[in-house]
């Protein structure tokens, strides 16, 4: 995500290297650069003025830190600004001291509000909470079915209203059968329309009044940038809401929707979707998102996927094997498992500081499969002892797991050098040095 912000921004930032003191004449070409890059976002013009005023305000005739370097004296001024624009700080969901929790699910049709209904239960399941599900929409053909099939796929109740055409009698019914069923959260999944008109907009107003929400969504698609931002506002002015799902933001390479939305609203991101499947949905971070943007990862985000992933007993063993140098086959196979829970290559990779694939090359899941066959195909006394793999059992190998001699001879290199690294887990300093990447202007 962000691929065209960070790689232009990265470029206007690293124009300012060198300097001693940062003033408006040597800010300017640097200043420039910014623009363009949130302007080629697809950010708003006010937006962008607003920002680039603000950076010039806090850097121009500023002393560079002590313990700072020019670049990255305003890396840290640019990363404070975005946070800023991002929202400032991560905003959860209120929640009623009491009874029935009701969030009103909204957006236009096709931005995800279905998909992302079903999402938003998954993650709250997760925090404890019991869900019920229920669509309002009686426009669109099979609305209603599909939240029904994804409910019973996830496992939770989904109050379908069947024989019922009239959206505030299925919200009213879905308020009684959630009590039922002893449901603490209700996801009510409005209609939506292909833009905003006067008929959607009464039809919400009027199941707000109904089910009283403590929190009204709105579902925006990122890839629409500031048409999302627009959208947004014409809902709060009308509606009210209270967040922002961004969907699609997986595939987002510019960030206009990401960086205009909670500017024009003043409604924060809550949440945002990055992929298809239903824990591909996460909490909006505008500082974690906004390390991302200038390059710098995102650690605290790939420990609690990592978290997800695996078990507590199963984490402290491995760091006792890694710790002693005892780590094997088996162990990089329970590795290799737990990688694959965590969701794509490709976004794991974007969230180590400091990492940066070569331009155009692709992070290929399917590599995690030919490793898992090759590893599958070794016998016991080989995955704890890899130094015994000779020629010929490596020809056996290949055999049974349907992959070349080279590709076994790869994977035992990866192997060793992967031991190496182990061995510099127990070194003194090594783990700060790790954390200062993830540092504002560490990696310019």
């Amino acid at each position: 995500m962000f691929e065209q912000l960070e790689s232009r921004l990265s470029q206007a930032l690293k124009k300012i290297r060198g300097l001693s003191r940062l003033t408006d004449a040597n800010m300017a070409e640097a200043l420039r650069e910014v623009r363009l890059a949130l302007l080629e976002a697809d950010v708003s013009l006010p937006v962008v003025k607003d920002f680039i005023e603000n950076v010039k305000t806090r850097s121009a005739g500023r002393d560079v830190h002590k313990s700072l370097s020019p670049g990255q004296e305003i890396v840290k001024i640019v990363h404070q600004e975005l946070i800023s624009l991002l929202g400032g700080e991560t905003k959860g969901l209120s929640k009623p001291d009491k009874g029935l929790m009701v969030i009103l699910i909204a957006g236009l049709q096709g931005s995800g509000k279905t998909t992302s209904s079903a999402k938003l239960a998954l993650h709250l399941s997760k925090e404890g909470r019991r869900p019920m599900m229920v669509s309002a929409d009686v426009y669109r053909p099979a609305a209603r079915e599909q939240l029904a099939v994804l409910g019973e796929q996830l496992g939770f109740p989904v109050f379908r209203g069947e024989g019922i055409n009239d959206p505030l009698k299925i919200v009213k019914g879905s308020i009684k059968a959630a009590k039922m069923e002893n449901a603490d959260v209700l996801l009510v999944d409005t209609a939506g329309r292909l833009q905003v008109d006067e008929e959607m907009m009464a039809e919400l107003e009027a199941v707000k009044k109904l089910s009283n929400p403590a929190e009204v969504l709105l579902v925006a698609d990122a890839m629409t940038g500031q048409h999302a931002a627009e959208v947004a506002r014409e809902f709060h002015e009308r509606v009210g809401i209270t967040g922002v799902i961004l969907t699609k933001l997986d595939g987002d390479a510019r960030g206009g929707a990401a960086l205009s939305i909670s500017s024009a609203t003043g409604c924060p991101i809550k949440f945002s979707g990055v992929g298809e499947k239903p824990e591909q949905f996460e909490i909006f971070h505008p500082e974690r998102m906004a390390q991302r943007i200038l390059g710098m990862g995102d650690v605290l985000s790939l420990i609690e996927k990592a978290e997800e992933a695996v078990e507590e007993k199963e984490a402290e063993m491995l760091a006792r094997k890694m710790a002693s140098g005892q780590f094997d086959m088996n162990d990089f196979l329970a590795q290799i498992k737990v990688i694959k829970k965590m969701g794509p290559m490709g976004d794991m990779m974007n969230l180590i500081p400091g990492f940066k694939p070569p331009k155009g090359a692709e992070i290929d899941d399917g590599e995690l499969v030919k490793i898992e066959a090759i590893i599958n195909s070794m016998t016991a006394e080989e995955r704890r002892s890899y130094n015994i793999i000779n020629g010929r059992r490596k020809i056996r190998i290949a055999c049974g797991s349907g992959r070349e001699v080279k590709e076994v001879n790869r994977l035992l290199k990866q192997f060793v050098k992967m031991k190496k690294v182990m061995k510099n887990f127990r070194k003194p300093g090594f783990m700060e040095r790790m954390a200062s990447m993830g540092r504002p202007g560490a990696g310019f």
